[in-house]
């Protein structure tokens, strides 16, 4: 099944980090697809403008402006979406901080516990809040976004992004380890070099126009939630 063929209407699917960049362009691929679209993000102004701009291309959006270190909130988000929809098939993690690079002995400790708690301690949550209404859907998927930046590996100076990296690909293993025998696919997506603006960040030195848009690497999350995707507990390089 090529990309243009992948067909998720009918569907409901959760984009965290959704305003801008990749998950921005992941929820505009999945509303073209036929989803309807659960928008979170902190800031409600670019919310908005994304609902107007897949309306006015006859997709369907809900919107749910939220910090996702306000963990009590997070926690209701299962029941609510619950109550409103009955299940929910597709979860993108795609939300995450970059923190300042740098020396591990010069790190903020503050700043690693808010790193911490969007890139790791959230999906932890998202997973406790969604995975009910993942097992009620007839193949629910689960999708979160790692990195190249030594994740695995580990890479100088990016201690703190790439610590909480690492844990949440432990995290995803572990989720699918234990979600094999059920209807869920659980997968993560290296995005490799993409023009955004925690790219911009960490790499202020580079031309954005020589790397990928976020809309170039959308077919790798369009594969991973559709019917027929067979990976699970898996890294997939989306170039």
């Amino acid at each position: 099944m090529t990309d243009e063929q992948i067909d998720l209407s009918g569907k409901l699917a959760l984009i965290t980090g959704a305003s801008r960049g990749i998950g921005r362009a992941v929820a505009k691929a999945y509303a073209k697809a036929g989803a309807h679209v659960i928008l979170v993000a902190r800031t409600t102004g670019a919310l908005e403008e994304l609902d107007d701009e897949i309306r006015a291309e006859g997709g369907q959006a809900t919107l749910i402006p939220l910090d996702l270190r306000d963990f009590d909130k997070v926690d209701m988000l299962g029941p609510a979406i619950a109550e409103k929809f009955g299940k929910l098939d597709i979860f993108v993690g795609n939300a995450g901080l970059l923190g300042t690079l740098g020396p591990l002995g010069h790190a903020d400790a503050k700043e690693f516990e808010r790193v911490m708690q969007v890139n790791v301690t959230a999906n932890f949550r998202l997973i406790r809040t969604l995975d009910p209404l993942l097992r009620a859907a007839d193949n629910g998927r689960a999708i979160f976004v790692s990195t190249s930046q030594g994740a695995v590996a580990g890479r100088a100076y990016w201690g703190v992004y790439s610590i909480s990296k690492a844990a949440l690909e432990s995290m995803m293993r572990t989720y699918a380890d234990e979600t094999t025998k059920t209807n869920i696919k659980v997968n993560a997506v290296n995005p490799g070099a993409v023009r955004t603006k925690m790219r911009a960040e960490a790499m202020p030195g580079e031309d954005p126009e020589t790397i990928p848009a976020p809309e170039d690497i959308v077919d790798t999350f369009l594969q991973l939630a559709a019917n027929d995707c067979v990976y699970h507990g898996q890294v997939i390089n989306a170039q």
